[in-house]
């Protein structure tokens, strides 16, 4: 080893001890089970910070969770667990550490994240196990009853996911898994009300390119597109929620070009539009896309201030307009659609509220308050909406 690495390792040594230090001996005070329909929740009370670890292991199916430095103060056998993904839970001591066993019925996924200190709620690490299962439902009938109308449908994209994190936050937070959550709320909401009918495009934490998103609209046959985030800003103090909309003619802002050119580099995006122009005259298809992208956009507007006017009465709003600009994830010429920054993720305060569970549900009944609204007001011909009209 020439000195240069040797040098390198030992800085790289030094840094890691004092972090050793500083999260050593916390205690594993409680557990905390709870059931939803996506699978199961398990809440860790710690007594101080700590790092965490997690590895699924097969036959039988588990999951592995190592807590560095942890002490056992709470017996997790005789934890009361809801029906689910979740047979059992096990501890031992490993090295100087802890090591939690999850004995699981079935495959599961796994989202996995710390939360400090909080609203008198001490150290805690959240362990959402979720039933795997295909990243778009298969399409089923849209008519809720015969002779009643069809289903409005609305395809709910989580921003990033897999490969591709998202934005940051000052702890590591992801957007991606942010994004899933408020996400997979709004999905709900969405299938509660009647005449509704909710299509995720991932449901899992997997990397689908943005083209395949606005494809996954098309092939629903999508009467609206929202699309989830949490971004990061260059500056660390800016916070509150925005609305975007698609922009044929530049940025309305400069944050709003800065958002555009940070998501469309998940990946390089085709051009083509997905309207069936295929054979026509070239001058007739762009007459025709032009019209139909114009006619999208003023209602992909009307669909963003309803949804921003709604999120207004939960959270603070970045500001007060829809704002614009070329995001790649938007160019459906014939679907209304909307990317909503539910906060930003680079701001501490904002971080916490977006890893609050309260708050991630009360965004998604926002979004679906001023979704519900705008087609209260314009309903599609056809649905069950416009026939109680």
């Amino acid at each position: 080893m020439n000195r240069r690495r040797l040098l390198q390792s030992l800085l790289a040594s030094a840094a890691w001890l004092p972090a050793l230090d500083a999260f050593a001996g916390a205690r594993l005070l409680d557990a905390r089970a709870f059931h939803s329909s996506e699978g199961l929740r398990l809440v860790l009370d710690l007594d101080g910070p700590f790092h965490f670890r997690t590895f699924p292991l097969s036959a039988p199916e588990r999951l592995v969770v190592d807590l560095e430095g942890a002490q056992p103060s709470a017996d997790l056998g005789g934890l009361a667990l809801p029906s689910g993904p979740l047979r059992a839970i096990r501890s031992g001591r490993l090295g100087d550490g802890l090591r939690l066993v999850l004995d699981l019925a079935e495959p599961v996924d796994l989202n996995a994240f710390a939360l400090a200190p909080e609203g008198g709620k001490g150290h805690r690490l959240v362990l959402d196990l979720r039933l795997q299962r295909r990243l778009v439902e298969a399409p089923v009938s849209s008519t809720r009853a015969a002779g009643k109308g069809r289903d409005i449908v609305v395809v709910v994209d989580a921003g990033h996911g897999g490969k591709d994190p998202g934005a940051l936050g000052s702890r590591g937070e992801r957007e991606k898994d942010v994004a899933l959550l408020i996400a997979q709320n709004l999905a709900r909401r969405i299938d509660r009300q009647p005449g509704f009918k909710a299509r995720l495009v991932r449901n899992v934490d997997v990397f689908i390119p943005l083209r395949q998103r606005v494809e996954v609209a098309r092939r629903c046959n999508a009467d609206m597109f929202v699309s989830v985030h949490a971004d990061a800003a260059p500056r660390r103090t800016a916070s509150g929620a925005s609305v975007f909309a698609l922009s044929e003619h530049g940025a309305t802002s400069t944050l709003a070009r800065f958002m555009a050119e940070r998501e469309n580099g998940a990946d390089l995006i085709g051009g083509s539009s997905n309207l069936p122009l295929k054979g026509k005259d070239p001058v007739l298809a762009g007459v025709i896309l032009d019209m139909s992208i114009n006619a999208t956009i003023a209602s992909s507007l009307d669909l963003g201030h309803s949804v921003l006017r709604s999120l207004g009465d939960i959270t603070r709003l970045h500001q007060e307009r829809v704002d614009q600009a070329g995001f790649a994830v938007l160019k459906s010429p014939d679907i209304p659609s909307i990317l909503v920054e539910t906060g930003f993720i680079s701001n501490d305060a904002d971080c916490r509220r977006l890893h609050d569970a309260r708050h991630q549900q009360q965004l998604a009944e926002a979004i679906f308050d001023g979704l519900h609204r705008y087609f209260r007001q314009r309903p599609p011909q056809g649905s069950l909406l416009a026939g109680l009209g």
